[in-house]
């Protein structure tokens, strides 16, 4: 069965979307042993492009980006929240947050390529203004069967004596935002069936039916594995029950058989009695008649105990397959329980996160505040990290450059810090050679401003300059 063209974008959830994507070492660790859905040993074959005309290849970066950007553009900060507001008829009409970031998930084919799909990122951007960031191909994904595939399934194989059914797909993910206007962009019904058709033509699928069409809705990632193993749970049951009413009719017709080959062999042996009665005693053992129906009675004999050993057969095989299946249920709630038992473990990260940054909160922003004024600066990205996140000092022997001055400041040993403020401890301060870099611009704007103005007041021949 072919795979049909498929697209559906929602708005991007920036931590998780980044570490399922890369694929990241924590994320590979939740996930365990139990490998729900990603299969390691089929990584290798992703692909990933990072578009570097927006200079950051972190979305969260780019997000602060944005907001900043918004504000210049409208003079307002950007809706990130839903919110309700009162509509003319005096009912409450929910407005919904901006999402400047979205992520859309593409089926693609086996021999699909990071060519072909950036190919339709790259039309997306055309026709619509959405620019593509990211792109990820992942061939890593599926569920596993229980048994063999059916016929007409020709992409499942084999990994380590298990079938797995490979979901191929790519996600990109898309800045959905004007940077001329400040403005999300506005997509339509109508743009999105045009999107999918354009997503079956560049990658040459077959075009899937509408969502008006089947009526049926989009599921997430876990939700589509869950129903995929519940359907593979109601089909072993239906297995099951159609392997017992097999043995129960194989039960009665054994019964039945039997039943006719004792009432058909004593039938005979009554009639051979009845003749060897008649012709006499004598007569009976000299023709060999009481032979004869001591091997009918052996072989009735034999036959019926043949019979008993198929039933007996047939109902060890019966109680084997219920093991089996017993077996199977077992696994896949056991894999059940773990998908849910990671899902709480993150529920409960996440929540202590969230805790951790409402406590901090007055810290986080003046580390932001922190962070953009060491970029401005001139610091790179691993010096920044040093600062910010690894609270460590970095040793500095050069230029540095001040946007604020338009100048550049000669420094030799000098060293950066991340403090925290002597006059209020809910703010940070950068400071060099312990001292806040603010008074040390000021220092060095003097020293600069009195230079210059020596310079002035000297004579142009103290200077080397003709008169």
């Amino acid at each position: 069965m072919a795979t049909k063209s498929s697209i559906h974008i929602k708005p991007c959830r920036i931590a998780s979307s980044e570490a399922h994507n890369r694929r990241t070492a924590e994320y590979m660790r939740n996930i365990g042993e139990s490998r729900i859905y990603v299969v390691p040993e089929l990584s290798t074959d992703n692909e990933q492009w990072i578009n570097p005309d927006f200079g950051t290849p972190e979305l969260r970066t780019h997000y602060n980006n944005i907001k900043q950007m918004v504000k210049e553009k409208t003079g307002r900060a950007m809706q990130e929240k839903e919110r309700e507001r009162k509509g003319k008829n005096g009912k409450i009409i929910k407005v919904a947050g901006c999402s400047p970031i979205r992520e859309g998930v593409l089926l693609i084919r086996p021999d699909t390529t990071l060519t072909d799909v950036r190919k339709f990122g790259e039309e997306c951007q055309r026709r619509w203004g959405i620019t593509p960031l990211q792109i990820f191909l992942h061939k890593d994904e599926g569920h596993w069967l229980n048994g063999q595939p059916e016929a007409e399934d020709k992409e499942s194989f084999q990994i380590g004596g298990r079938w797995f059914k490979p979901n191929y797909h790519a996600h990109i993910v898309f800045d959905w935002m004007n940077h001329e206007t400040g403005k999300s962009r506005k997509l339509n019904d109508e743009d999105m069936a045009t999107m999918q058709t354009l997503a079956s033509d560049i990658l040459l699928m077959e075009r899937g039916q509408a969502k008006a069409v089947t009526g049926k809705e989009h599921l997430e990632r876990n939700d589509f594995i869950i129903k995929k193993q519940k359907a593979e749970l109601q089909r072993i049951e239906e297995t099951k029950r159609h392997k017992e009413q097999q043995v129960s009719l194989a039960e009665q017709e054994l019964k039945q058989v039997k039943a006719e080959i004792r009432t058909d062999k004593l039938k005979s042996a009554a009639t051979d009695v009845a003749t060897a009665i008649t012709s006499g005693v004598g007569s009976l053992f000299g023709s060999g008649k009481l032979k004869d129906l001591e091997q009918a009675n052996e072989s009735l004999r034999y036959e019926i105990s043949k019979r008993d050993k198929s039933i007996d057969d047939l109902k060890v095989q019966m109680q084997q397959m219920q093991e089996q299946y017993g077996r199977q249920i077992r696994n896949l709630q056991g894999v059940h329980n773990q998908e849910l038992e990671a899902k709480d473990k993150e529920i409960s990260r996440l929540s202590t996160i969230l805790e951790k940054a409402f406590c901090w909160f007055p810290l986080l922003k003046e580390m932001l505040r922190m962070e953009k004024l060491c970029y401005v600066i001139g610091f790179t990205k691993g010096m920044v990290d040093s600062l910010l996140y690894k609270r460590e000092a970095i040793r500095c022997s050069g230029k540095i450059y001040s946007e604020e001055y338009r100048r550049r400041f000669e420094i030799k040993n000098a060293t950066f810090k991340i403090e925290q403020s002597p006059v209020d401890g809910n703010k940070l301060v950068l400071t060099i050679n312990r001292q806040p870099i603010g008074e040390w611009f000021k220092e060095q704007w003097e020293i600069l401003r009195q230079g210059l103005r020596q310079f002035a007041e000297e004579p142009p021949k103290s200077r080397g300059m003709k008169l």
